[in-house]
C-alpha cells in the first residue's frame, strides 16, 4: 500500500494533527501515523520527511484553533480584556473536551523536553515566542494605561505563560470550568489584570 490516489495533503496533516493531539507524540510513531493516513512508512517519509517535520506542519492548523489565537490580532484597543477572555477560553475549551487533551504543543514539550536538539527546541522556541507575545501585549497594556507605570510586562509575561501552561495541564485532571476559572482568576488578580 503506497500513498493514497487522492492524497489530500490538508485533510493529511489534520488527521496527523488530530491523531498526536489524542494519543500523544510518543505513541504517534511513523509506523501509527502511516497506518492512520492510509499510506506505507515510506510513502510518509515521502510526503513529509520525519514525524517531528510533519508536527511542526500541524502547528499553524493547531494554533488557529487554540484558545489563544485571540491574541494573534493586532490590539489597537484595550488588551487587557482580550488576555481575560483568552483565559476564560482556555478554562472553557479545556473543560468541555470531552476527551481532556489539553494542548497538544504543551503536551507534547511534557512528553519530550528537556530535550534541547530538534522538536524540543523548536517547542522551546514557540514558548519563548509565546512569552514574548504576552510582553508585547503587557508593554501596549501599560502605555495604555491598563497597568500602572511601574508594572514590570517581561514578568507579567512570564506569569502568564506559566499560567497558560498551567491551566493546559491541569486541565487534563480538573474538569469543571468554574474551578478553572476560578484557578485562573486569582492569578489574573493578583497580576491586577482583572478586579477583583
Amino acid at each position: 500500500m503506497g500513498r493514497p490516489t487522492k492524497f489530500d495533503r490538508e485533510e493529511a496533516v489534520e488527521t496527523a494533527m488530530e491523531t498526536i493531539w489524542t494519543n500523544g507524540f510518543e505513541k504517534s510513531s511513523v509506523k501509527n501515523l502511516a497506518e492512520t493516513l492510509g499510506m506505507t512508512r515510506s510513502s510518509f517519509y515521502n510526503a513529509f520527511g520525519t514525524r517531528e517535520d510533519l508536527f511542526l506542519e500541524t502547528v499553524p492548523l493547531y494554533a488557529k484553533q487554540s484558545p489563544d489565537a485571540i491574541l494573534n490580532e493586532a490590539q489597537s484597543g484595550p488588551v487587557l480584556p482580550a488576555v481575560v477572555e483568552m483565559f476564560r477560553a482556555i478554562c472553557r475549551t479545556r473543560a468541555a473536551d470531552p476527551e481532556a487533551r489539553g494542548c497538544m504543543i504543551i503536551n507534547t514539550i511534557c512528553e519530550i523536553c528537556p530535550d534541547t536538539d530538534g522538536l524540543g527546541r523548536d517547542l522551546q522556541n514557540m514558548i519563548e515566542a509565546s512569552t514574548t507575545r504576552f510582553e508585547d501585549l503587557m508593554t501596549h497594556a501599560r502605555e495604555n494605561g491598563e497597568l500602572p507605570p511601574d508594572a514590570d510586562p517581561h514578568a507579567i509575561a512570564l506569569a502568564l505563560q506559566n499560567l497558560m501552561i498551567g491551566l493546559n495541564v491541569y486541565s487534563k485532571v480538573q474538569r469543571s470550568e468554574s474551578e478553572l476559572w476560578l484557578s485562573a482568576r486569582t492569578t489574573l488578580m493578583g497580576l491586577g489584570i482583572v478586579a477583583e
